[in-house]
């Protein structure tokens, strides 16, 4: 009897062999398959929307086409500047012009220790005065982290001509802005001028202009909206409203060359007019070429010499009639310390 249940009994499991989990006795030869813990769950991050950036100003829609075309001058324009400190510089600019008055101007220039990033300090005070006693001064500060604002004021001798007050909000994703010039209460007049900008897409922003202005006897308003749409390397801009249509083309065809054309609509005026601009780039040569065509006005173009030997020549050429007449400006610029 007893070599029955010692036959029918299972035999023991072999020294060294990892007990059997649980209740469930696995055959030789198979292997249960991991089973996890019921409290332990996989969650998956949603991906997060990618913040649209912010668009700029207003005002600045149109600045890329516009820096490429050469600045109009006739004459001899020299420029000194020195810094006084990492904070204040100033400058002595003397005109000698072929069509208008000569000139002599006196600059100032502050920047504040308010750092915002490597090339934004605040407040800014720039101030310029001529030989006759006019002023133009602008003070530049930025009032918290989204707020900006800027004071003008323009004087004729002792007379005050022009002055007014901007004040900027930046957000993640728009710039509104609003702009009082020249208020006079007593004779109840003015000009207040409103923008707003705000990004669509990482490419497209959308925009409008509202303009009131106010003087005895006559007031009032001019609405325009404008679009802008930015790719890697060119920029395309509309503004529409009642005063006409004014459209930018910029491209930036590799790291020399830039160009770009305007055209521009007046519905008062009953005329449009294209404008044909490009800039060239030749760091190697240290030299720099603007040049504009117009069909309404003769072709114009700047040669700039960049850091040649501490100086900074401008020349200016008006192709217009050149084997009659041509004019020709050269400025001049030497810069006391170093260059930036």
């Amino acid at each position: 009897m007893g070599n029955v249940l010692a036959a029918s009994s299972p035999a023991p499991p072999p020294a060294g062999s990892p007990p059997t989990p649980g209740l469930v006795t696995v055959p030789p030869g198979f292997t249960m398959p991991p089973v996890s813990g019921l409290g332990t769950t996989v969650e998956k991050k949603e991906p997060q929307e990618e913040r649209l950036p912010n668009p700029g100003t207003y005002e600045e829609c149109h600045r890329k086409c516009k820096e490429l075309f050469p600045m109009q001058m006739e004459g001899v324009k020299l420029t000194v500047n020195k810094g006084l400190s990492n904070y204040f510089q100033v400058n002595h600019t003397i005109a000698l012009s072929t069509v208008g008055d000569s000139n002599y101007h006196f600059g100032a220039t502050y920047v504040g220790t308010k750092q915002l990033s490597p090339t934004e300090a605040f407040p800014v005070l720039v101030g310029d005065v001529d030989n006759s006693g006019s002023l133009n001064a602008q003070i530049i500060h930025q009032l918290s982290q989204h707020v900006r604002s800027k004071v003008a004021l323009q004087t004729q001798q002792s007379k005050f001509v022009n002055w007014q007050v901007d004040t900027e909000y930046r957000g993640e994703d728009f710039t509104a802005a609003v702009t009082l010039g020249n208020p006079d209460i007593l004779v109840g007049s003015g000009i207040v001028v409103a923008h707003y900008l705000q990004s669509i897409t990482p490419s497209l922003a959308l925009g409008g202009e509202l303009v009131y202005h106010r003087r005895p006897g006559e007031e009032g308003t001019v609405m325009s909206v404008a679009g802008r749409y930015t790719a890697p390397n060119w920029t395309a801009t509309l503004t529409l409203g009642h005063a006409g249509a004014h459209a930018t083309y910029y491209h930036k065809a590799n790291e020399q060359l830039q160009v770009g054309v305007e055209f521009e609509a007046s519905t008062r005026m009953q005329d449009t007019s294209v404008t044909f601009g490009y800039q060239l780039d030749l760091p190697k040569a240290n030299l720099l070429f603007k040049g504009r065509y117009n069909r309404a006005s003769p072709p114009e173009g700047n040669v700039l010499f960049v850091r040649a030997a501490c100086f900074l020549i401008l020349t200016h050429d008006c192709i217009s009639d050149f084997l009659c007449r041509m004019g020709q400006a050269v400025a001049l610029k030497k810069i006391l310390g170093p260059l930036a």
